[in-house]
């Protein structure tokens, strides 16, 4: 039977707070899941913290509010039964509030301690929970079939272990043909055109196929299926191509004769050279070019011995009212709130991400390989691109997770009903896209320290086999139907690299044990802490009789 509407405009406080929990949502969507993207570019030092920043501000928000979809799937992957809501549509407006605020704050939670956890895990378990609470066990797929639970167990295997092989594949072809070729530098110079086309084709083929609005479906209905391709397989092939091509034609004209002439004649060049190489006169000598080199990239390594890595004060005092509320006091508190904003906001856009270690992780940066600064160098360039086409695409394709069950709240209040494919407005999507960035930019350093350099030791060339080892299993495993999480596949593809300096005492274990154990605990945290909030919601004590 069709949906029984509900009146229009009604539960405009489930609206109201269901709009203020996806922001949360969201927020907390930018400080973890997000800061994965650029953990590694920043551990490696390839970008600072605030450039980072920066950078997502424009990737994040241009891909959510340009190719973000303009409809979403009212219930994530499937996972409950819409209809079984059919005749009350105020409780899934009820349900779809308590899956936000369970997922938010479990999200919030898990990067106050630093774990990257999956976001999408996080919004489905506490579907999962609000199913439970309200019709039981037989409201949630608990089978492989169809996206179900079983398929989200797997992934917590599946994600990990396919970046890691692909990510220590691309480390290892990159180690045995550049790092360790007879002239490194000359080799890493003249292999930039195959590395930047053949990542330009890979993380332009991920932007132009996982974003919201694409057209291009390429997947099996089940893992070992035939391949289905759906779309405009042309179009979307076109412009990969393009791109592809006018990468190779800079990478010819303008980054071969600028990294000669910049890292083998260390001539001075600046970065505004690159664009106008040809026409660039001879510059003088940098004399300081190897040791800016080592301060950037192994600064525990400078020749005098001593170590410039700055503690980072991860425990700032903010100073706060007395707590006294009388007249005299109100400007010394607004003072020392808006002072409290402003270094929390300096703390986590300038902090050195890539100094905070712990213990166990300095001794695993110790059985880490050191190679040629100036062939790092190289591939802090690719790396930042990498990190921008996945931030890109996260923009366009993850923002969903927030603002999915807003849009199905937004349906329910606006016309009293809900379809299978909610309708997503342009103001939620900008809502989100400035929401996610707030979090990257304020609190997103929690998860950097942690995946940045608490797991393993990072430099240019690992982070860049990291990233694109990710990238690519996401894509792979869409081809073939296989789960996985973007989360975890950037910590599997971390611990694949690390595990390639050839020996398990490179990775700092303690960290992968707290990681998998927050992962453990998104399901049944997310779902029991929504659905309770749903029990006590629809079946509390009440004023109504």
């Amino acid at each position: 039977m069709p949906p029984v509407p509900i009146p229009v405009h009604s539960y405009t406080w489930i609206f109201g707070l269901t709009v203020a929990f996806s922001f949360l949502d969201a927020y907390a969507i930018g400080a973890n899941d997000v800061a994965n993207s650029f953990a590694t570019s920043v551990g490696s030092r390839s970008l600072k913290l605030w450039q980072a920043c920066c950078i997502a501000i424009f990737t994040e928000f241009i891909g959510a509010i340009a190719l973000g979809a303009s409809t979403t799937g009212t219930i994530k992957d499937g996972i409950i039964a819409l209809a079984l809501f059919d005749k009350r549509q105020d409780l899934l407006m009820a349900a779809f509030m308590c899956a936000l605020i369970g997922s938010s704050t479990w999200v919030m939670i898990a990067t106050r301690f630093g774990w990257p956890v999956s976001t999408t895990h996080s919004i489905v378990g506490a579907l999962i929970g609000v199913g439970i609470s309200a019709y039981g066990t037989d409201a949630v797929n608990w089978a492989w079939e169809g996206k179900g639970v079983a398929q989200i167990v797997a992934s917590w295997l599946i994600s990990p272990a396919v970046a890691a092989i692909l990510a220590a594949g691309i480390y290892g072809l990159t180690r045995q043909f550049v790092l360790k070729a007879k002239n490194p530098l000359r080799a890493g110079i003249y292999a930039i055109p195959v590395y930047f086309v053949v990542t330009t084709f890979i993380v332009g083929f991920y932007v132009v196929s996982k974003n919201g609005k694409s057209t291009l479906k390429i997947t099996a209905a089940t893992f070992g299926g035939p391949l289905t391709v759906a779309g405009d397989v042309a179009l979307c092939m076109g412009i990969v191509g393009g791109m592809s091509a006018f990468v190779l034609l800079v990478c010819v004209v303008c980054a071969i004769p600028y990294f000669i002439r910049k890292l083998e004649k260390e001539e001075d060049l600046k970065w505004h050279h690159f664009f106008y190489i040809f026409a660039v006169p001879t510059q003088p000598k940098n004399e300081k070019l190897e040791h800016d080199l080592k301060a950037q990239f192994t600064p525990h390594l400078l020749e005098d011995g001593e170590k410039v890595i700055p503690t980072a004060d991860t425990e700032q005092k903010v100073h706060v009212a007395d707590g006294q509320t009388d007249s005299k006091n109100v400007v010394s508190t607004i003072k020392n709130g808006l002072q409290g904003t402003y270094e929390l906001a300096k703390k986590g856009l300038f902090m050195d991400v890539a100094s905070v270690q712990s213990e166990n992780a300095q001794s695993a940066h110790g059985h880490a390989t050191i190679y040629d600064n100036k062939v790092e160098f190289l591939f802090s360039f690719l790396q930042v691109m990498t990190a921008s086409f996945a931030s890109f695409a996260h923009g366009s394709n993850d923002v969903a997770n927030a603002i999915g069950p807003l849009a199905a709240v937004h349906d329910l209040w606006s016309t009293g009903k809900v379809a299978k494919n909610a309708t997503v407005e342009t103001w939620m999507l900008a809502m989100g896209g400035i929401a996610i960035d707030l979090g990257l930019a304020l609190y997103g350093w929690r998860i950097m320290i942690n995946l940045g350099n608490n797991l393993t030791y990072h430099s240019p060339s690992r982070g860049f086999a990291m990233e694109l080892g990710a990238a690519l299993s996401v894509i792979s495993a869409s081809f073939l139907a296989l789960p996985v999480s973007t989360t975890q596949c950037i910590v599997g593809a971390t611990i694949g690299v690390g595990l390639m300096n050839g020996t398990a005492k490179a990775i700092n274990w303690k960290m992968v044990s707290w990681t998998l154990f927050s992962w453990l605990l998104t399901l049944p945290v997310a779902g029991v802490s929504a659905g309770c909030l749903y029990a006590l919601l629809t079946r509390g004590p009440s004023f109504n009789k």
